[in-house]
């Protein structure tokens, strides 16, 4: 045994190293990479158990590794955050012992080692072959587009059929002849992404609030907006207004989002559309499209804020993100087998008709809308802004 002893210990000659991203993605399986080397003269067994960060309440991790003279080994393992922020890792524990086996030697790692989750960016990054127009590249047409925004380009010369009203009279009177001013379609449209962070936002399905599944769509869709050439602003809204970006397509904006993304957080207010409505009206006056990330459970509470919806859908596009509960929708699919699942189903049932109800009052006062599951959100946002755009309505 004291020969086992003074073999181990005579020496530091076991290395092991975590080896990590440079950040994680939220919601993602993100890869944790541990190097181990065995710098003795003989074989060795090796017990790694890595203190994970207590937001996974993960205290099982055991990995046992042979490690052969001089050999160098590695091995993965994936972590599923559901949360952003700091994520502290403790100490990489290895307890390594000889042939024999009589002793074991405790070695530690690389402890407090950080690292940040930010948003989804590998669904971002997933999700950007949808920036691609498919067909609406094919046998395009000039449209008209309603509320469109004109820059100017140059003056030019009268000609029959130009519009009389934009005779630039100036210009007229110094050259003695008829001149207009000449604009085209704005190419760059602003598209501003306004998350709710009330308490209605902090609902969970599979693991992750409704906050953070509009977090994560938000920079999904406008890595795609940029990619389309508009521009890209954010804001998000409870008891005040915060968060807010200009709408901006400049190569650094979606760094600026996904920043600004990371510190959201809920303080579990109720949401006021009323001072949404104002701080629009106060901040973004150009028409733009505005992205509304939030959820109502009654068609009461809908009710309540629609005045504020309707206004500002007056000048900007508005599209309003609404929420399937897919918890309800397993209730309703359930087989009702004693009165109290009837009960349940029946009521189940009301909320998902309230829901399909709310969609036909946006629609009706000219708000667009969509009803997702959370899990559904990031395409079918997607896929909503490519059809508005498609019709040429920004």
């Amino acid at each position: 045994m004291l020969t086992e002893i003074l073999t181990l210990y005579k020496n530091r000659a076991f290395k092991a190293k975590r080896v990590l991203t440079e950040r994680f993605s939220n919601s993602d399986e993100n890869p944790v990479l541990v190097q181990l080397e065995n710098g003795y003269n003989f074989s060795i067994d090796v017990e790694v158990i890595d203190e994970i960060p207590i937001q996974f309440q993960k205290r099982d991790f055991y990995k046992r590794i042979k490690l052969q003279t001089k050999e160098k080994s590695e091995f993965t393992y994936l972590l599923t955050p559901q949360e952003r922020g700091t994520y502290v890792f403790g100490a990489i524990n290895c307890f390594v012992s000889s042939p024999i086996r009589l002793i074991k030697r405790r070695y530690r790692f690389d402890a407090d080692a950080e690292v940040k989750v930010y948003p989804s960016y590998i669904q971002m990054q997933a999700l950007a072959f949808l920036a691609l127009d498919r067909q609406s590249d094919f046998g395009a047409k000039k449209i008209r587009r309603i509320g469109h925004t004109l820059e100017f380009e140059q003056i030019k010369e009268y000609v029959p059929g130009d519009d009389v009203r934009t005779i630039n009279w100036k210009t007229t009177a110094k050259y003695d002849q008829l001149m207009v001013n000449q604009y085209q379609d704005e190419k760059s449209q602003p598209i501003y992404n306004i998350i709710d962070r009330g308490r209605l936002m902090k609902m969970t399905f599979e693991g992750l609030s409704l906050l953070d599944y509009a977090i994560n769509s938000t920079l999904a869709f406008s890595n795609i907006a940029l990619k389309k050439n508009d521009k890209i602003g954010l804001m998000t809204f409870a008891e005040d207004c915060r968060d807010f970006i200009k709408a901006t397509d400049k190569k650094t904006q979606l760094n600026r989002v996904l920043e600004k993304l990371y510190n959201i957080e809920s303080n579990y207010l109720v949401s006021d559309f009323q001072r949404l409505y104002a701080q629009v009206k106060r901040s973004i006056t150009q028409r733009s499209m505005l992205l509304v990330y939030t959820n109502f459970e009654h068609q009461v509470s809908l009710e309540r804020q629609l005045p504020y919806l309707r206004a500002l859908s007056q000048k900007h596009l508005v599209v309003v993100v609404l929420f399937e509960n897919t918890e309800i929708d397993d209730m309703i699919h359930a087989k009702a087998d004693d009165i109290t699942s009837v009960y349940e189903k029946t009521v189940a049932e009301k909320f998902s008709y309230e829901k399909r109800l709310m969609v036909k009052s946006l629609n009706a006062n000219g708000i667009q809308s969509i009803l997702t599951k959370p899990q559904d959100l990031s395409v079918n946002t997607i896929n909503k802004y490519l059809e508005i755009k498609a019709k040429g309505l920004i």
